[in-house]
């Protein structure tokens, strides 16, 4: 068995839409192999993501592993210490953040003070990110409760009736048509007609 430690990047993106390149750029240029870079397209808010479930299950003793900053690891304020122990501390291997020079474990490992540091400020930052999250959500919640105070209706808008929509579920419903010549006749899309008849149907 290879005795060989690894260094290994770990990028995550909040949707899919969004371009991780930026920090596999930053994570190559300090030495990082694209090839055992992590990235997740996944909200922050906790560790059931796909690739950090396996880059855990691939770190050993003695690795290292490289971020561009604090809250691509996480934004949940107890599970980014947690998993921070649990690579420092249970797996034994290394982090590194690039944005914040502090927070390197391959130095501090062997310094107690700067492992003190190290430990406020992970503190620290986890916080403002876990405050920042709860902020994003609450202001998210006052917007909706604030427009659905004015009447808006922040759901998709409901389904509108096609003209001829009665005489044409009136010779469905008599046998006189199939639901798929109904659907063509209206234009509409067979999960959006049985809506509207579901909906007429309620109604009637």
């Amino acid at each position: 068995m290879s005795n060989i430690n690894k260094t290994f990047g770990y990028a995550r993106v909040s949707a899919n839409d969004q371009n991780e390149r930026r920090q596999i750029e930053a994570l190559t240029a300090v030495g990082v192999d694209e090839r055992f870079i992590f990235v997740d397209k996944s909200s922050g808010k906790d560790f059931n993501r796909a690739e950090y479930q396996i880059l855990i299950r691939a770190l050993r003793e003695g690795d290292t592993l490289i971020i561009k900053s604090i809250d691509r690891l996480g934004r949940n304020y107890n599970e980014i210490t947690d998993q921070w122990r649990v690579i420092t501390k249970e797996i034994k291997a290394y982090i590194k953040v690039l944005d914040l020079p502090l927070l390197d474990t391959t130095v501090s490992d062997k310094d107690l003070t700067v492992t003190f540091i190290a430990d406020i400020v992970l503190q620290i930052l986890s916080y403002v990110a876990e405050t920042e999250r709860l902020n994003i959500k609450q202001r998210q919640a006052e917007g909706i409760k604030l427009a659905r105070e004015n009447g808006k209706n922040l759901g998709r808008p409901a389904a509108q009736f096609p003209p001829k929509f009665d005489e044409v579920y009136a010779s469905w419903k008599r046998g006189d048509i199939t639901a798929t010549k109904a659907i063509e006749q209206l234009g509409l899309k067979r999960t959006t007609f049985y809506k509207l008849v579901n909906s007429k149907e309620k109604s009637t």
